[in-house]
């Protein structure tokens, strides 16, 4: 096998079951020993592109947009944690979280990229607001990820008062939108078949043991 496997993940960096998704995937590779053999690309996808930029607390964005009771919050909380634990990926979910409008970060992972450093950095953005109760529309909280992955921060932070740079994201956006992709995590494999959801690691090592013997 000399080809790899061509996987895009459409996403939202502040999207739990996307990050819950990854890592049972990334599970399902190592378990087959595929690491040389996978080539991911993030996709942008913007659960609330409406948002205004001060953002809104969680718990009662999920109350006003999926009807979450206090008490539901609670233990749809618990729930997640539990299972990306089990990954080995850390939720610290905290009273005062926010949702956020999280155009600027596929603006970044845009840029990250061109640099040759995506995944690091789309690891690096769930953690902080996943793991480290961090505000994804704090400029700062984005200079820190992209220092930490070895991005050049004030080169990175000027794309995003580059109407290009917005333009190119909002257009990859209705790219994914447009092949019928409303929802996240979806997961394409080599721009030919696509599952959606957070599936189970075996799930995940099916659908690639089918592709290794499709080469």
């Amino acid at each position: 096998m000399t080809d790899k496997i061509k996987i895009d993940i459409v996403s939202d960096v502040v999207c739990p079951w996307c990050i819950i998704g990854y890592k049972r995937l990334e599970k399902a590779v190592t378990d087959l020993g595929l690491e040389d053999k996978i080539e991911i690309e993030w996709q942008p996808f913007e659960l609330n592109p409406d948002m205004p930029a001060e953002g809104e607390n969680l718990r009662a964005h999920s109350a006003r947009k999926y009807g979450t009771t206090p008490e539901g919050s609670i233990k749809a909380r618990a729930s997640l944690a539990q299972v990306a634990g089990e990954l080995g990926f850390k939720f610290d979910y905290y009273d005062d979280m926010k949702m956020v409008n999280t155009r600027d970060t596929h603006i970044l992972l845009e840029y990250a990229k061109e640099q040759g450093k995506q995944h690091e950095l789309k690891i690096r953005l769930f953690e902080a607001f996943f793991s480290h109760q961090q505000d994804l529309s704090d400029p700062k909280v984005l200079a820190e990820a992209l220092e930490d992955v070895g991005l050049n921060a004030e080169e990175a932070l000027a794309k995003l008062n580059n109407p290009d740079a917005r333009e190119k994201v909002a257009k990859e956006e209705a790219f994914w939108q447009s092949m019928g992709i409303s929802s996240v995590p979806t997961v394409v494999f080599n721009r030919s078949s696509a599952v959606t959801g957070a599936h189970p690691t075996e799930v995940f090592k099916q659908i690639l043991t089918k592709l290794v013997e499709q080469v």
